[in-house]
């Protein structure tokens, strides 16, 4: 019998996988792909050159620096359930592409490092969930390493992001000892993942045969007052993004791993409705709506491609269908619609709600733009982040301007750097969150382009976008400030400054202007 709309999108599990840089997340990854049997063999992240690679670090400065850097789409389907993984960047300096990103998923998982528990970056991700309501799935990793107290680890949740902890399986054993977990519910003991059978047991007492006799005694202690003390599971909670799911495991050593998939096939939401500008569009209804919050270029360097991630938020994405871009008010073609694997893709016949898609596109698509298979509406939320450095690029080579102009404009179009022309009509400005990110681009501006640049210190080291409720206001500050004002890439103006004093100064000097540090990619419908 043919599968419902409605049936194909309450399948759906569309989640992000957020941590601090180290704490497992991309090894974690591999593993839900191995288990939910997307990949027969996973490799090592810090894999020697001739052993497989990271399947979802596929760029070459993350093969050599062993991080990621730009956020990795996966899908796959297990037991019923279509899992859409988008593996994000750890690295703060790589925050707003992992901002984006979390607008686009209805579920996170929360990696921790046993040893170190809640990291600055986990605060600071945790919070962007929050703001967005997304419900959290905590995986405690490393739990074969030295470790902190589980309690310990789980009075850390509740009182730095105030979540309270539902703890539904318990690690038998740490560090050497570690030897699988104890699901506290329905006293089930599970080994290694690669071991599909769960294992009953009567009580405690059971289970504490799997570790050292010395060890025995404080086990049974530990899990008698975790199952009397900690909160019990309550979806509710969960879903309100009050309470947190807890298990505990470690990914390199394939622990825990099944029993995280399985908690998202069966409490993580099916994709949830999206706010737009007119109205909130719901996941099941018939027209196809989608947003895209990602640009990608030159994944494939044999062939100058450019993806756009585009999250479906209704209705079904078939391929060769047309679509209406809201800011543009044109159809385009959506030819070739593509899964993705890491780097590998197959052509996507048909996409639902809550799947994330690549469409292959020349410049047509930007990181914030609409589609829909009509309505004139445009889906809010995607931000833009004020850079925290502020750069001049040198070419080497000057004969070759015209093609650093057109690969830049490139770059920040996929999200890479924000560029700011100024208005006085001098070279052009990257800004980025991060120094890394300035890496990022010289490497792929000589790889992709063969333009070997550096950068140099701009006088100006913050920026904000300006805007005033009376059109008049901004103009003049427009024209008086001309020296200190840039556009960006949508050629809306922004504010130049030297430092954080002068720019107070200026919105002292000038309260009818508006400075904003971020900026929705809200565009205009077209008519």
């Amino acid at each position: 019998m043919a599968e419902s709309l409605a049936e194909a999108v309450s399948r759906r599990r569309t989640f992000a996988i957020i941590a601090h840089p180290d704490a497992g997340k991309t090894t974690l990854t591999e593993k839900l792909l191995l288990f939910g049997g997307a990949i027969q063999l996973a490799g090592e992240v810090k894999a020697k050159k001739d052993r497989i690679q990271t399947r979802s670090d596929w760029m070459k400065i993350e093969r050599e620096r062993g991080i990621s850097v730009v956020t990795s789409v996966m899908t796959f389907e297990y037991e019923g359930n279509v899992f859409n993984i988008l593996d994000t960047p750890g690295h703060e300096d790589f925050a707003d592409d992992t901002y984006r990103t979390l607008t686009a998923v209805d579920a996170a998982v929360m990696v921790i490092d046993a040893a170190k528990g809640i990291e600055p970056r986990t605060l600071k991700l945790f919070e962007v969930c929050r703001m967005r309501d997304i419900p959290i799935i905590t995986f405690i990793n490393k739990m074969d390493r030295e470790s902190r107290d589980p309690f310990e680890i789980l009075d850390e949740v509740e009182e730095k992001l105030a979540l309270d902890c539902a703890p539904v399986t318990w690690p038998i054993g740490r560090a050497k000892t570690f030897c699988g977990s104890y699901h506290l519910a329905t006293n089930e003991v599970r080994g290694a993942d690669t071991q599909e059978r769960l294992t009953k047991v009567n009580d405690p007492e059971m289970a504490s045969h799997r570790l050292p006799e010395n060890e025995r005694e404080a086990f049974v202690e530990e899990l008698t007052l975790a199952i009397e003390a900690c909160k019990p599971f309550d979806r509710k909670a969960f879903l309100e993004g009050h309470l947190t799911p807890v298990y505990f495991g470690s990914a390199l050593r394939n622990f825990g791993v099944r029993d995280l998939i399985n908690a998202l096939g069966a409490y993580a939401p099916p994709p949830r409705d999206q706010v737009a500008d007119i109205r909130t569009v719901h996941a099941a209804e018939d027209k196809m709506t989608a947003f895209v919050f990602k640009i990608q270029a030159n994944m494939d360097p044999n062939h100058r491609d450019r993806i756009a991630f585009a999250r479906v938020c209704s209705g079904k994405l078939e391929r060769g269908m047309k679509a209406r871009l809201a800011r543009t008010g044109k159809l385009i073609g959506l030819t070739a619609p593509q899964f993705f694997f890491a780097s590998q893709r197959q052509l996507a016949d048909t996409a639902y709600a809550g799947d994330v898609v690549g469409i292959p596109n020349h410049g047509t698509l930007r990181i914030g733009d609409t589609l829909t298979e009509g309505e004139a509406l445009v889906f809010e939320g995607v931000p833009n982040f004020s850079p925290e450095i502020l750069r001049r690029v040198r070419l080497e080579d000057a004969m070759k301007a015209k093609k650093l102009k057109e690969a830049l404009h490139q770059m920040a179009e996929e999200g890479v750097v924000q560029l700011f022309s100024p208005e006085d009509g001098s070279p052009a400005i990257v800004g980025v969150v991060g120094a890394l990110q300035l890496d990022v681009l010289k490497e792929r501006l000589q790889q992709e382009y063969g333009l070997p640049v550096s950068f140099e210190m701009s006088r100006f080291s913050v920026c904000r976008w300006i805007s005033a409720d009376n059109p008049a206001d901004l103009e003049k500050f427009v024209t008086v400030r001309r020296g200190d004002i840039a556009r960006d890439l949508d050629g809306d103006p922004v504010f130049m400054a030297q430092d954080a004093f002068s720019l107070r100064y200026e919105h002292e000097r000038h309260p009818a202007i508006k400075m904003a540090a971020i900026k929705e990619y809200h565009v205009a419908k077209a008519a």
